[in-house]
């Protein structure tokens, strides 16, 4: 039995083990992570309602903590969710095995032939807030890349994390993997939390996926690695040529699909020559799906529309809100961007080329998009399965980070008795 209240002990030898781990995983046959992706995929399905009934208890425990619909939104597992978890453990389980794949190779006037070759990471330290789903969707990533993984979700999905970790070491199990591959931290304690930002002797990188104030602390105190996601302060920009219908559909679905995603819209910025012919009909039908619109001036004219403050530019309101305005011109939504953006994803509306090419070149966001969703900013929608979060920095991983994103690599030189002169 852990002792749960020594969390410095604790921590300790959960890294231990994971870097024991790691370095099995680092050899073990593509088709042994294969295998335990899909047994594991067939113990969540098994134990569906065993899983709805844990997520029950922290569905109760959010509402005593007073969490926002978006919150209760992200936390809640039904059949269908469950369903779309066990798809993303096959998805991941079905894709090409990114170690060992070959990137380049090459042969030197010196004699060398020198491969450079995917290899793990490592251990990888997951940090998240709510969603329970992120526990089989980190678990998948990090194995499929040969990582072990520490996860570490909130306090929130605290049951239902737990039962879908379970059905991940039984796929270890059934694979003949080390059960220490996935380990989940078995405390509330944020203690751990802290514990695992600092240890550098077991742990090559975290992820941390939640809202601002988690990866602010996680930036702030990490000691480890950090590929940080921060904020999904998503733009729309409606250009002067936009497709009424085109910019229709994709703003709903933006704004309205999901609220509580870092992938939905937050705010619209509208091209002044768009205004009478898109604009106007676009924030009225925001308005009428229940949307509120905290508008500029302008925008307020329209009836319903309540008054903008500078806090509500740069705002991620992960709810039913979205702040809008008129912009001049292109250039003008471009600056808005880069003033109150975050890095993750922007889109344009527009049938003009040469709008669409100008945008996507003078705008530096993890994602740029034109005429679609900005709801399709997620790692399965890529293809890549599942995905750990969005990257929003530059180096190493960014935009969705999946298995890929989740390995470096290492150079094999081979001579024939080379020397060097």
């Amino acid at each position: 039995m852990k002792d749960l209240t020594d969390i410095p002990a604790l921590m300790a030898e959960m890294g231990r083990r994971a870097r024991a781990a790691a370095a099995e995983l680092a050899f073990a046959p593509s088709e042994a992570r294969r295998r335990a992706l899909e047994a594991a995929a067939d113990a969540v399905w098994a134990r569906r309602a065993e899983i709805v009934a844990a997520n029950a208890q922290d569905l109760d425990y959010g509402r005593e903590k007073g969490l926002s619909d978006a919150m209760m939104d992200r936390l809640m597992l039904d059949e269908a969710r469950i369903q779309g978890i066990v798809d993303g453990l096959r998805a991941v389980a079905a894709q090409d095995d990114p170690v060992g794949a070959t990137l380049a190779e090459w042969e030197q006037p010196n004699g060398l032939t020198i491969r450079r070759v995917r290899t793990p990471l490592g251990v990888i330290g997951v940090i998240y807030e709510s969603r329970p789903n992120v526990t089989a969707d980190a678990g998948a990533l990090c194995l499929k890349a040969g990582n072990a993984v520490i996860l570490r979700g909130g306090s929130e999905s605290f049951h239902s994390s737990g039962l879908i970790h379970d059905c991940l070491v039984e796929g270890l199990r059934v694979a003949g993997l080390p059960e220490d591959a996935i380990q989940r931290v078995p405390t509330r304690d944020r203690a751990a939390v802290r514990e695992l930002l600092t240890m550098t002797d077991s742990v090559d990188v975290i992820v941390p996926r939640g809202g601002k104030g988690l990866v602010g602390l996680v930036q702030q105190e990490a000691r480890v690695p950090v590929f940080a996601h921060l904020e999904g302060i998503v733009h729309v920009y409606v250009d002067a040529a936009a497709d009424p219908v085109k910019a229709l559909r994709v703003v709903l679905n933006a704004k309205t699909r999901r609220t509580g995603i870092c992938g939905a819209a937050e705010c619209l910025l509208i091209h002044r020559d768009a205004l009478d012919t898109v604009g106007q009909g676009l924030v009225r039908a925001l308005l009428e799906a229940g949307v509120e619109v905290r508008g500029d001036e302008t925008l307020q004219a329209i009836e319903g529309v309540q008054a903008a403050t500078e806090e509500d530019w740069g705002r991620e309101y992960l709810d039913s809100i979205i702040a809008a305005r008129v912009v001049e011109d292109i250039d003008a939504a471009i600056a808005h961007i880069r003033r109150y953006g975050s890095g993750h994803t922007d889109c344009i509306l527009t049938e003009d080329d040469a709008a669409a090419a100008r945008f996507f070149e003078r705008l530096d966001s993890a994602i740029l998009m034109r005429n679609a969703s900005t709801q399709f900013a997620d790692g399965g929608e890529f293809g890549m399965g599942a995905e750990i979060g969005i990257a929003t920095g530059k180096l190493h991983a960014r935009g969705p980070v999946g298995a890929e994103q989740l390995t470096s690599f290492k150079y094999l030189v081979t001579g024939d008795g080379a020397v060097r002169g």
